[in-house]
């Protein structure tokens, strides 16, 4: 769902946990590397937000967000989809004159289990680095200290004290506590298909329970791994009591992964254009269609859709990440990128090609999607130009070279489409391919 948002809208916080030191030391040196130091910047600003008790704040606008942080207001909505997205923040939205919501705060999930975590540990070590990544390790790990010369004499409870009769009544009451939320993803994967793919006395009746799937779930996501390679690797991750050895699963998908991108591991990018690039709502016509389609999915699901929805190459996958981690392209503008390089060069995407067209696009501070096909099809034009002012070339090789290049124009080269609306037709046929991408 889409909702513009204003300064004027107002907004509350809600504390759903306990936070102690050791959770900022976890936010800063953990969650940072993955979520920016914006994101991380708001989270303590909502915490700053809460009164003494530490439990409820007052009524706030988000003006209030934007003098505090010196951000744009659409920069702090990025910023909190992203607190969201790791588990730290819930939001909730109520429509009224002015619009409100409410932000409930969670911890961050201790250091033990963000190091094993099927997700975020891989994209901190990515993102950090083997050197960095092992330093950061040292900082949260305990030290072992060998006591099979030494005799435990520690006290038990009922050594220590002892029950008797009291006059104090027990009164329940709602305590503050420390809280987590887990990060949530969709189904990925069939896991009916899945398990029905294994034989029944390979697998003992125990092995899926919501602990393993939601381990599967996260593999999927963070190394693209299709339903049946997921099959494979489960099969050959199961013990010989038929449950799923989870380390084992975790090793063979890292492994096929850092097999097909040249030893690397993957990283997390935010998936689509952010709302405040992208142009208002509104506009019927096939121009905006496009706009839109660009905008609204994400270019992993822009590629396969090029591909007849088969997975894309472990070499176009790259490709694309590349796009959006090294050279910081926004998704929109990859997506356009694609469709563009795709159309004029083969339907093939060549690295040396796309990076010179991206550093164009870096230098002309191309952020949006309609920058980006405004850019591509002035530079269409000037080849044009540059085709029919050649002198040495015949009238008929000339047609012929511009007849080629209008035959491998993506869609919205045609400056009529811009005021056109869609026919029925042509609508039905864009609600099929958005629904298709998202």
């Amino acid at each position: 769902m889409h909702i513009t948002i204003l300064p004027a809208d107002t907004y509350v916080v809600i504390n759903k946990t306990v936070l102690n030191e050791q959770d900022r030391k976890i936010i800063t040196m953990l969650y940072q590397p993955i979520i920016g130091f914006a994101a991380v910047s708001l989270y303590f600003t909502l915490i700053d937000d809460l009164d003494k008790k530490e439990v409820r704040s007052d009524e706030l606008t988000h003006h209030h967000l934007m003098a505090t942080m010196q951000l744009k207001l659409d920069e702090i909505v990025v910023a909190r989809e992203k607190l969201e997205g790791v588990g730290l923040l819930k939001t909730y939205y109520r429509q009224d004159n002015v619009n409100n919501y409410v932000y409930l705060l969670y911890s961050p999930i201790s250091a033990n289990d963000f190091f094993n975590h099927p997700i975020l540990n891989i994209v901190l070590y990515n993102n950090l680095g083997k050197e960095e990544y092992n330093k950061l390790l040292n900082v949260f790990r305990i030290p072992r200290i060998l006591l099979k010369d030494y005799e435990d004499i520690t006290r038990s409870f009922d050594q220590v004290f002892s029950s008797v009769p009291g006059r104090s009544e027990i009164l329940i009451s709602d305590v503050a506590s420390k809280n987590t939320s887990s990060i949530f993803l969709n189904d990925s994967i069939d896991f009916d298909m899945l398990i029905s793919s294994i034989p029944k006395d390979m697998v003992n009746e125990k092995c899926f329970t919501n602990e393993v799937k939601e381990l599967i779930n996260n593999l999927v996501f963070t190394y693209h791994i299709d339903q049946f390679h997921m099959q494979d690797l489960v099969r050959d991750s199961l013990n010989e009591r038929g449950l799923i050895d989870k380390n084992e699963l975790r090793k063979n998908c890292r492994n096929i992964y850092q097999l097909d991108n040249s030893g690397s591991l993957p990283t997390l990018v935010y998936s689509k254009q952010p709302e405040y690039l992208k142009k208002p709502v509104g506009d019927n016509s096939k121009w905006a269609k496009m706009v839109y389609t660009f905008e609204n999915t994400t270019p992993y699901n822009y590629l396969k859709a090029q591909y007849n929805g088969s997975e894309p190459t472990s070499r176009d996958l790259r490709l694309i990440e590349g796009l959006l981690v090294e050279h910081k392209l926004n998704p929109g503008v990859v997506n356009v990128l694609i469709s563009y390089v795709l159309k004029i060069n083969n339907q093939k995407l060549n690295k040396s090609y796309l990076e010179t067209i991206v550093g164009q696009w870096k230098r002309l501070k191309v952020e949006t999607v309609e920058d980006a096909m405004r850019v591509t099809e002035k530079e269409h034009k000037k080849l044009k130009k540059l085709i029919n002012k050649d002198k040495n070339t015949t009238v008929s090789t000339r047609k012929y070279s511009t007849r080629n290049i209008e035959e491998k124009l993506p869609d919205w080269f045609d400056k009529e489409i811009e005021s056109s609306e869609t026919s029925k037709q042509e609508q039905d046929e864009m609600e099929k391919l958005l629904k298709d991408f998202n």
